[in-house]
């Protein structure tokens, strides 16, 4: 029973009885429509009684029953508006009967969202949400239970079609997927339903969307029911969440848990009283009346015995869905429409009045403004407006099917939806009050594929839905924080992913340091050269005084084992996390110190020859290269690397430097050389001397054996250049700090060749054969020989 109403309007006087026509036709008596009608009746009673709205004025209403057909309800509202004739004939004197020649419609329970449409519909308004809004309040229900795979069920036709297609459109905004979508409509065949029935069973989704009508729904409920389907978690729409027929019958107990929204409920003070306070005696010839008083009774008045009626029973004493006014969720709503109209005739009659505003030929023009600009509160505390589309503000209870101890299902508000709040706080749920579908009584999961864990990304499959995916583990120096990424994200430079691949940490840094293996061998050789050289200078210091020691300037042999000293110290210094001290020390120091080495050997080299020259008759050689002269070289060749060093720290000196390129996982710190200019300089310089000391060293090998400290110097020079020929292209292949090993190794392998090939005859002389260690054993000559 769908009531469409016609409010009319008359002047008040001492007797306010109303007009009253009824269409009836034969179908199941609806007491939930029957209870509409009469909420309506209640709200225009109340209206007629209050002296602030309308004064003056009283309200009308012609009801006609749409009997759930389209062809009833499309002659039901051309029965309206041919009656306006009559009207008008029959109150020709009263102005306000002119208002009826425009047609205005305000709906309580039409709630599909193509009714917002004002090019198709400028004169419809509704008291209920669109449909446009429960869509979206469902979307987010299911987003905030984490469900990503659903089901849906709907009825073809507009209310279900266009509700699925905005919550489709919504859905894929929030990445919801839909895994099937069956149609159907209550005269469908029973294979229809088998066959949806099939699709509910084969689907992998534990949660179904039931966008129905609840005609539409019981029919499918029923083989449901046949085929003892359980464990699907209900989501339902607001016309058939709140259905006291649905929950009451215990065949349908499967649907315990089921959430959905319905209108916000609300309580109409005194309307209980007045509706179980309806009679048929009040109009004996209404014969709605009669069949609503069998139907409530289950009784007739066609037998005068056992079933039959008798007009003494009392409403009060029922109870059923007419009498419970515990859900007045829709009432409320034909309630709230009725005063809508009532507040929009208010406004416009005082206008009239006033006649400042509104001229009565052009009233039917701009009703639609006052309607559309009305607003006011009704008792329940609510506030009531219209929207340019002509909506209300959309307001939901969360509902929550929950089970009694009777076995049937009582409805519990757990949360609501309210679009007049900031968009984040439009859905507010209690979820600790819900009670889910399944004996588990746990939150149902639904979802086509297992949320990804942090440290993997999800890869769409291929042909399938979005939510459908595989969980991909992220690559070396990639993470993904969080659950069900869709990409894996680089870590930045100086970090490096982790074993799980969910955070970056910082990569390790490596360097040649004191505490590995490498590091603490390249220093016990270091010690090693450093000691040997000690004991050379003490041993050389003891028997400084000997020809052996004399010979061939002991100052220069003092300096050099200084300088050798200060090279095996010095790769010391290549060893450790380099800083900026450490960086422009250790390529300096070696620069300086094995200039100063150099130079002491070719000192030595140049002594040797002059001193040959100056064993000639007539030779003066040696006062131009005396030892004052020896040293001056010395501290002239040190010098000029010196200035080299001092130029380079100045314009562009070494520094620490991360070295990011040659491994993903890990930091090379090293010391960047600054100008490879400057480098390459001071490691010219040095080779330069070198080469320049081993080819006078060459020259010399030939001398006689006793002065001949030559050929021992062109074999250290020989071992030199080799080393440090060998170290470059050993330094530029050599990755993170095995270039520094190879550095170290080429200064110790270098200096520990110029201290054994140098000083060790003579250390075996003096401490071997002694006899040898005379200046007559010295002076002494032998024939040239070659090497």
């Amino acid at each position: 029973f769908t009531p469409i109403d016609n409010l009319g309007i008359r002047g008040k006087s001492a007797n306010t009885n109303v007009n009253t026509q009824l269409m009836l036709c034969f179908h199941s008596f609806n007491l939930r429509e029957f209870k509409f009608a009469q909420t309506l009746i209640f709200a225009i009673e109340e209206i007629n009684n209050n002296t602030q709205l309308l004064p003056g004025v009283s309200l009308g209403y012609k009801i006609y029953d749409s009997c759930s057909s389209i062809a009833l309800t499309i002659l039901s509202g051309m029965a309206l508006m041919n009656g306006y004739e009559e009207t008008l004939i029959k109150k020709k004197e009263n102005i306000f009967d002119i208002l009826c020649i425009f047609f205005l419609q305000i709906s309580h329970f039409a709630t599909c969202a193509c009714l917002s449409n004002r090019n198709i519909y400028p004169s419809f308004f509704r008291t209920i949400p669109s449909d446009y809004y429960q869509s979206r309040a469902l979307v987010q229900l299911v987003k905030h239970f984490g469900w990503t795979w659903v089901g849906m069920v709907r009825s073809r036709s507009d209310y279900g079609n266009n509700g699925i297609a905005a919550f489709e459109e919504a859905a894929k905004q929030e990445g919801i997927c839909i895994e099937y979508s069956e149609a159907i409509f209550k005269t469908d065949p029973q294979d229809q339903f088998l066959k949806t029935v099939e699709v509910i069973k084969k689907g992998t989704a534990r949660v179904v969307l039931a966008f129905i009508a609840l005609g539409d729904f019981v029919p499918l409920l029923k083989v449901i029911s046949q085929h003892n389907i359980t464990g699907i978690q209900w989501v339902g729409s607001e016309s058939w969440i709140t259905s006291r027929t649905l929950a009451e019958t215990k065949e349908y107990s499967f649907l315990s848990g089921a959430v959905g929204f319905a209108i916000a409920n609300a309580k109409l003070v005194g309307l209980r009283e007045f509706l179980v306070n309806v009679h048929r005696d009040q109009e004996p010839n209404n014969e709605l009346l009669k069949e609503f008083w069998e139907t409530a009774f289950h009784c007739s008045f066609r037998n005068s015995g056992s079933g039959g009626c008798t007009g003494s029973e009392r409403l009060a004493e029922l109870q059923n869905e007419y009498t419970d006014v515990s859900e007045l969720r829709i009432a409320n709503k034909v309630y709230t429409a009725v005063y809508a109209i009532a507040h929009t005739l208010h406004n416009i009659l005082k206008d009239i009045k006033s006649s400042t505003k509104i001229k009565i030929m052009d009233l039917s023009s701009q009703v639609l403004e006052y309607i559309g600009g009305v607003k006011f509160t009704i008792k329940t505390g609510e506030e009531i407006f219209f929207d340019a589309s002509g909506d209300p503000v959309a307001r939901y209870d969360l509902v929550n099917w929950q089970p009694v101890q009777d076995g049937s299902l009582q409805f519990k508000n757990v949360g609501f939806y309210d679009s007049s709040l900031p968009s984040e706080q439009h859905l507010q749920v209690n979820q600790e009050h819900v009670l889910w579908a399944g004996d588990s009584g746990q939150l149902p999961v639904s979802v086509c594929s297992e949320s990804c864990p942090p440290g993997t990304r999800k890869a769409v499959q291929k042909g399938r839905p979005v939510c459908c995916y595989d969980c991909i583990p992220c690559g070396e120096g990639e993470i993904s924080n969080g659950t069900d990424s869709s990409d894996c994200f680089p870590c930045d430079l100086e970090y490096w992913s982790n074993e799980s691949k969910d955070r970056c940490v910082l990569k390790v840094i490596e360097f040649l340091s004191y505490t590995e293996i490498m590091g603490m061998v390249l220093c016990i050789f270091s010690f090693i050269g450093l000691l040997l050289t000690i004991i050379v200078s003490l041993l050389f210091y003891l028997h400084k005084e000997t020809p052996i020691v004399r010979a061939n300037n002991s100052e220069l042999s003092f300096l050099l084992l200084f300088s050798l000293t200060l090279c095996f110290l010095c790769s010391l210094t290549f060893i450790g996390r380099p800083t900026e001290w450490s960086c422009m020390l250790r390529h300096t120091a070696f620069g300086i110190t094995f200039v100063l080495c150099i130079s002491c050997i070719l000192g030595k080299t140049i002594v040797v020859l002059m001193a040959f020259k100056a064993t000639l008759p007539g030779s003066n050689v040696m006062k131009w290269f005396g030892p004052l002269q020896q040293q001056l070289s010395v501290v002239f060749l040190t010098l000029i690397q010196m200035i080299i060093c001092v130029l380079w720290l100045t314009i562009s000196p070494p520094f620490p430097y991360m070295n990011l390129s040659y491994y993903r996982e890990r930091i090379i710190l090293e010391c960047n050389v600054g100008s490879a200019l400057g480098f390459w300089a001071v490691l010219g310089y040095t080779g330069l001397l070198s080469i320049l000391c081993f080819v006078l060293a060459f020259l010399a090998r030939k001398l006689p054996d006793n002065f001949n400290e030559a050929k021992f110097i062109t074999f250290s020079m020989l071992i030199f250049c080799a080393v440090w020929l060998t170290f470059i292209p050993a330094y530029v292949s050599s990755p993170g700090k095995f270039t520094v090993a190879v550095e170290i190794f080429a200064i110790l392998a270098s200096s520990f060749g110029l201290l054994f090939c140098i000083f060790s005859p003579k250390c075996y002389i003096i401490l071997l054969k002694p006899e040898k260690n005379t200046k007559k054993q010295m002076m002494g000559k032998s024939s040239p020989k070659t090497l």
